[in-house]
């Protein structure tokens, strides 16, 4: 999965707006798995189906294709998330990570109840993630007592199939999130940026993680925009950007709502382009909500591209298009072959896996 070659690629499989369709998820789902993708996002928002239930319904019509579940500590006790995830793990033979967020918004977090700020969020976050940890790799019953839970005589007869648990994602770049994931989490998921700072913050969080011992690996979120020429590439990426303008109206251009957001339109502020292809247009024109940063080119360029970021550390590439069923067969048929070929050319001309 994450961390060894080729790297992983992953996609959002549950739209996480609207309503939820039986029928389009089984086909959507086995899709992904057609594609060879190793993973898809069950995103989470608090309007939408619920991410766990979401996911055991798809991976009961795949048989490979694993599951990145969304989870948003606080709504349920620590110990209640550890056996629920351990409980899918076994089911599903190991085809379980889990993204941790603490919320999107403030106002968004007040629908389901939780009025905490979220520096506050993020502290209690990270207690949650302890719990979890120790639910997991502690051999007897436990006592907790901190300062958002307590617990007594905890215990699991179930235990996770991946050892010591399945690998925890996270993503964000305020001071909360990075001291939450440094301590906690295995794997940070970061928004596609420029090549420079891509390094500089891989750079920063290797430290935050060295200071308790532990080796983090990397994930990015990016939209490739591929075309059988890179001029049709461009047009295609013109057009979305046309349509998107014309959709979001005088809403376009919005200020970001959060850390990372604000990083990515500094980078759009210096240039649309960077790099060569990674385009920031799109980014600027949604205030950088989400993964809006673009990779455009042919599918030999845009794996180039991809390829770049492999060579600083990353080890897995969240790849999510702009039509939802034909983007994954194109990125199956022409990105991820290519993606997996290049990185292993990489690693047998290094001698094996670049540090990550």
């Amino acid at each position: 999965m994450i961390g060894v070659a080729p790297p992983a690629t992953e996609a959002t499989v549950h739209i996480i707006t609207g309503g939820i369709s039986p029928a389009f998820l089984k086909t959507f789902a086995q899709a992904h798995e057609a594609a060879d993708y190793d993973l898809v996002l069950v995103g989470y928002t608090s309007q939408s189906a619920e991410g766990f239930q979401v996911a055991s319904f798809a991976a009961a019509h795949t048989e490979r294709l694993g599951y990145l579940i969304a989870h948003r500590p606080g709504f349920i006790q620590p110990t209640l998330a550890a056996r629920k995830i351990a409980t899918f793990d076994n089911l599903h033979q190991c085809r379980i990570a889990v993204h941790i967020i603490a919320g999107v918004s403030d106002a968004e977090q007040r629908m389901d109840g939780d009025f905490q700020p979220k520096d506050i969020r993020y502290r209690r976050a990270a207690e949650y993630l302890s719990v979890m940890r120790r639910v997991w790799t502690e051999p007897g019953p436990f006592d907790h007592k901190g300062e958002f839970y307590a617990f007594e005589g905890v215990r699991s007869d179930v235990q996770p199939l991946q050892q010591p648990y399945p690998p925890l994602f996270f993503g964000g770049s305020s001071e909360g999130a990075l001291a939450m994931g440094a301590e906690h989490c295995d794997v940070f998921a970061i928004f596609g940026e420029p090549l420079a700072d891509t390094a500089e913050r891989m750079a920063d969080f290797h430290k935050r993680a060295a200071v308790f011992g532990r080796t983090p690996q990397f994930n990015m979120s990016i939209r490739p925009i591929l075309g059988e020429t890179e001029a049709e590439a461009w047009q295609k990426a013109d057009d979305i950007l046309a349509q998107v303008n014309a959709e979001l109206g005088q809403h376009a251009g919005r200020a970001a709502s959060d850390e990372s957001g604000r990083c990515i339109l500094e980078a759009a502020a210096r240039g649309d382009v960077h790099d060569t292809r990674l385009w920031t247009a799109l980014a600027k024109a949604y205030g950088a909500q989400g993964n809006t940063t673009c990779l455009v080119g042919t599918a030999e360029q845009v794996a180039d591209a991809l390829l770049e970021y492999y060579r600083l550390g990353i080890g897995g590439f969240l790849l999510r298009g702009f039509d939802p069923l034909g983007d994954v067969a194109a990125y199956g048929r022409e990105l991820i072959p290519r993606i997996r070929a290049g990185a292993a050319e990489i690693d047998a001309a290094a001698g094996g896996r670049p540090d990550g």
